[in-house]
This record gives C-alpha cells, sequence and structure tokens, in this order.
C-alpha cells in the first residue's frame, strides 16, 4: 500500500499500523530525512520492511511526481492499495483576501496529486485480487465553514472525487471509500486550532481502525461511503483522561 503523507501524522500512524499488520508499505513523501524517520521505525518494531519514495506533491512538474507510478512499478507487480492523506492547509482567512498562488498550492496538493498520483498508480490496482483506494475528507470539505478557504474547498471536491471514482469503478475489483478522522492531535491541527489544548484530540494511533478495515476483504461490501474513523476509537491506544476528553467536543 503506498501512503502519501506517511511521513507525520495521521499517515504516519496509518502507515506504521497498515506494517503491523504485514502490509508492505511505500511511505511517500517530500523529504527524505523525514521518510527515514518512519522507516526506522517501522524496521525497529521488526515489520515488514517498507520502501520510500520521495516526491513533491506541490511540484507537479518535479521528475519525482511525474514519475510515482513508474517508480512503483519498477519495484513491485501490484499494489493493494492508496491512503491518499496528504494535505497543506494553506492559510484559514476570507476568501476575498486568499492569495492566488497559495490557492493553487494547496489545490495541487490536496486535490489534483491525488488525481495524478491515482491514475499513474491504476494498472498496479488492476493487478491485485482486489484494491483500495482510501480518501481523507474533513469536516470543513462534509459542510461548508467560513474561513477555511481552499483547505475546505479542496476537501470538498476531493470528496466528490472520491464518490465519482467509485461509480466509475463500481464493476471492477477496486473500491474507493472516504474516512473523516475527525479532530486529532497533529500538525495540522495545531496550525488550525492554535487556542487548544492538543491533549484534547485523541492521538493519531487511535484512530486507526476505520482506515485498516477498509484494505482489508471488508472493503469488497463498501464502495463510495464516508466513515468516521473516532467510530472505531481504540481505547487502548487513546491517552486522554477523562479531563482531557471534558475539552475535545470545541
Amino acid at each position: 500500500a503506498i501512503c502519501p503523507g506517511g511521513s507525520r501524522g495521521i499517515g504516519k500512524a496509518v502507515a506504521i499500523e497498515y506494517a503491523r499488520q504485514g502490509a508492505t508499505v511505500i511511505l511517500l513523501g517530500r523529504t527524505q530525512r523525514s521518510l527515514e524517520g518512519v522507516y526506522d521505525e517501522i524496521t525497529d518494531y521488526g515489520y515488514p520492511e517498507p520502501a520510500i519514495l520521495v516526491a513533491d506533491l506541490g511540484e507537479p512538474g518535479s521528475d519525482g511526481f511525474k514519475n510515482i507510478g513508474a517508480s512503483i512499478a519498477g519495484e513491485f507487480e501490484r499494489l493493494d492499495g492508496i491512503l491518499h492523506n496528504a494535505a497543506d492547509l494553506g492559510l484559514l482567512t476570507p476568501l476575498e483576501s486568499y492569495d492566488d498562488l497559495l490557492w493553487d498550492h494547496v489545490m495541487q496538493v490536496n486535490l489534483k496529486a491525488p488525481l495524478v498520483v491515482t491514475q499513474q498508480c491504476l494498472p498496479l490496482l488492476k493487478a491485485a485480487d482486489y484494491a483500495s483506494i482510501v480518501f481523507t475528507t474533513e469536516a470543513s470539505g462534509r459542510a461548508a465553514k467560513g474561513y477555511w478557504g481552499a483547505y475546505g474547498i479542496s476537501k470538498a471536491a476531493l470528496l466528490h472525487m472520491a464518490q465519482m471514482w467509485a461509480i466509475e469503478y463500481a464493476k471492477t475489483r477496486i473500491r474507493v471509500n472516504v474516512v473523516d478522522p475527525g479532530p486529532c492531535r497533529t500538525g495540522l491541527r495545531l496550525l488550525s486550532h492554535p487556542g487548544m489544548r492538543m491533549k484534547t484530540y485523541p492521538p493519531p494511533e487511535a484512530i486507526t481502525t476505520a482506515y485498516v478495515k477498509l484494505m482489508s476483504d471488508e472493503v469488497l461490501h463498501h464502495n463510495g461511503e464516508i466513515f468516521d474513523a473516532r467510530d472505531w476509537l481504540d481505547p487502548e491506544r487513546d491517552d486522554r483522561t477523562p479531563e482531557d476528553m471534558g475539552e475535545s467536543n470545541s
């Protein structure tokens, strides 16, 4: 399974969990150093050795971006899944003042890159007995929220695109679904809610169950659906105290 955005946050937690379940994970990110850190964690645990693929999803003209599919095909005969989790928050600001260059960058990372990566990986997905594509949405993509700008709009469009993929591939062995992780203790959440105590949110490791289910044979019964990851919150990995959770609904 390939995990764009697998170097930190939810993407990292899910990639490690996939490896714990026995998957060979392809870690895709912008910098070699950050990916190597996740690689070391996975191998230190004794899980299957992952692969590293360096590509900047914000630079569509770069060789790394244009050759993602070819790079994977050079090492693997098939691909069983994609977890699209890479995202750029951009800036929380009124639309009337949104910078056009920043808009283009956020749309490239959050919307166009998942499209292009999926297109490039389709031959490998089709070679699997069954395959799963999982997109990640967010509350601002499920209902309009003021000031969320390009991030919220890109997440709304991503949700629509995922469901379109699901319709177009409904008669194949490829399933396409969407996960809403809910508020989590991630760097992106810190940027979007700097006034909140991060301990009020569950750690990413506690919300990986939904992502695992959608890479198992259970996915054969689901297509074009939205799953709320916190419906399967793992209490053994949720390190919050009752006092912490009292503030977590903000």
